[in-house]
């Protein structure tokens, strides 16, 4: 598994995931991510940041295999306090960061998207929480920035994926297009963002966080509150069990 940061122009870094069969990354690899998104915004030489993934799809939350082995709930405090650091750093960084999305975006892609700037995603992009099919909860938050109110509630209470044509008709995914010119559009993207004064850039970013009507932090850390409520009450480790034992991961 590796978390790579690119320049591959001036302004502009690009970090990438890549962690096989499919990007859902260990409680280390979280942290990681965090590490480096956070480590680019506060690099001045840059201006934006694309935050993009190899693979079959752009993430698929995490790594459940690493939470089973755990006797304990060390792995799962982790993975949740992981999670919150990764989403943490993509909102909070001193840089508009645009995620680039293509195949399926779950659970922690979803947190990570939903607290991006900008969202582009290819026409084969799926998002969605199954959060309630692993006896888990969390990045409601983050799905309410993609979807209205009642829509996000159907989405999270049957588990089922939105399309990235149908967020773009939601305003939230600015631009849809095949995944061969994905990466592409996004560094045309942010070179465009790379070229304005990044001290007005910076600023923005700041003045925009701090309007946002959502506490993003506080919420996310709410709906983590009924996670360990569900481990507690062993209804999580049983759900997570028949997930790996019907369809692997």
């Amino acid at each position: 598994m590796s978390i790579t940061t690119t320049r591959p122009e001036p302004g502009v870094t690009v970090v990438t995931v890549d962690a096989p069969p499919v990007n859902a990354l260990t409680v280390r690899g979280w942290f990681d991510l965090a590490e480096a998104v956070s480590g680019a915004g506060d690099d001045p030489a840059c201006h934006v940041v694309v935050l993009r993934a190899e693979g079959r799809g752009f993430n698929a939350g995490v790594d459940i295999k690493e939470i089973q082995r755990d006797g304990g709930h060390t792995a799962l405090i982790g993975a949740n306090r992981g999670c919150a650091a990764a989403f943490s750093a993509v909102y909070d960084c001193a840089v508009p960061v645009i995620a680039a999305v293509h195949g399926f975006c779950l659970g922690g892609g979803v947190g990570l998207a939903g607290n991006a700037d900008i969202v582009l995603a290819s026409d084969d992009a799926a998002f969605g929480l199954p959060e309630v099919d692993r006896g888990a909860l969390g990045a409601a938050t983050h799905l309410a920035r993609l979807v209205p109110q009642h829509l996000m509630r159907a989405l999270y209470y049957t588990a089922e994926t939105i399309d990235a044509q149908q967020l773009h008709q939601h305003g939230s995914v600015y631009r849809v297009l095949p995944r061969s010119e994905l990466d592409g559009a996004a560094l045309e993207l942010a070179r465009r963002i790379a070229a304005k004064d990044t001290r007005v850039i910076r600023a923005a970013k700041q003045a925009i966080n701090g309007i946002d009507v959502q506490p993003v932090h506080r919420s996310y850390r709410y709906e983590q509150g009924f996670t360990f409520e569900l481990n507690l009450a062993g209804v999580s480790d049983g759900a997570r069990q028949e997930f790996l034992d019907g369809r692997g991961q």
